[in-house]
């Protein structure tokens, strides 16, 4: 009896090891091919969410274009945000294809990185951009453009100021949603839920770039103001990804972000 028992525990032990190895082997095909089918997922960047705005309607983009900003202020945290919503009004320009105006705006961008020690390094890709727009080098410009914008941002966390790095982030993301809350307002009503569909990623994005900014900058009554527009805009956009975006959504936030603009020019 205990050796029929010890054969027959002996067969269910063969017989279980030799349907987890057919296990294996026929889950091993399944794994290669998820391994080469899946696409590597990339980052959304600023130029692509103003891709997708200009694919999902038609958009008057010179309409949205601003006047010059002011002389750069000595306060460093309100100059990287204005250089921020800066390289946004370079990708809008980008998408009008308007060299002259590009130029223009280029040198603004210019004059503010100079006030936060970027001058020396960035004047030859600035220039670059400058040319690639005079050649009309629309799809060259564009990658110059992401490559700058993430340029400066490495190089003012090289500079230990990983603040204003990412208050750079932060002014690019505050001048995407005013220029595509604009764009939403002169929008056919068909064409609505497609523009506020990505939106909401960009909030996600932006909101996580501002925690991520010291406590103590935060407190300065600047920032607060920032973190307002930020949390009513969250609010405000919260289902965007489930529900079409209402005009009255899309003019109160629009309104909230041209009172911002406007005093991180004036005050």
């Amino acid at each position: 009896m205990p050796a029929l028992l010890s054969r027959f525990r002996r067969t269910i032990f063969l017989i279980m090891l030799g349907s987890c190895v057919c296990a294996a082997k026929a889950q091993e095909p399944a794994a290669a091919v998820e391994n080469t089918s899946t696409p590597a997922i990339t980052e959304q960047n600023a130029a692509d969410f103003l891709d997708a705005v200009g694919n999902h309607t038609k958009v008057r983009w010179r309409l949205l274009f601003r006047g010059p900003p002011p002389t750069p202020p000595a306060d460093r945290a309100r100059a990287a945000l204005i250089l921020g919503t800066l390289i946004g009004d370079s990708l809008l320009v980008l998408q009008a294809g308007d060299a002259q105006q590009f130029r223009n705006n280029n040198q603004d961008v210019l004059a503010y990185c100079r006030t936060l020690g970027l001058g020396e390094k960035l004047t030859p890709r600035l220039m670059t951009q400058g040319n690639l727009a005079e050649q009309t080098a629309w799809k060259d410009l564009r990658q110059e453009l992401v490559d700058g914008h993430q340029e400066a941002v490495r190089l003012l966390r090289e500079q230990k100021d990983e603040d204003l790095a990412l208050l750079i982030d932060v002014g690019v993301g505050l001048r995407l949603l005013e220029i595509v809350s604009a764009v939403i307002i002169a929008a056919p009503e068909s064409d609505m839920g497609p523009l506020g569909r990505d939106s909401p990623v960009l909030l996600r994005e932006l909101r996580k770039d501002f925690d991520l900014i010291s406590a103590e900058k935060r407190g300065l009554p600047l920032l607060v103001r920032v973190c307002a527009v930020i949390d009513e805009t969250c609010v405000s956009w919260q289902d965007l990804d489930k529900v079409t975006i209402t005009q009255a959504q899309a003019v109160k936030t629009n309104e909230k972000l041209k009172e911002l603009m406007q005093e991180l020019i004036t005050k």
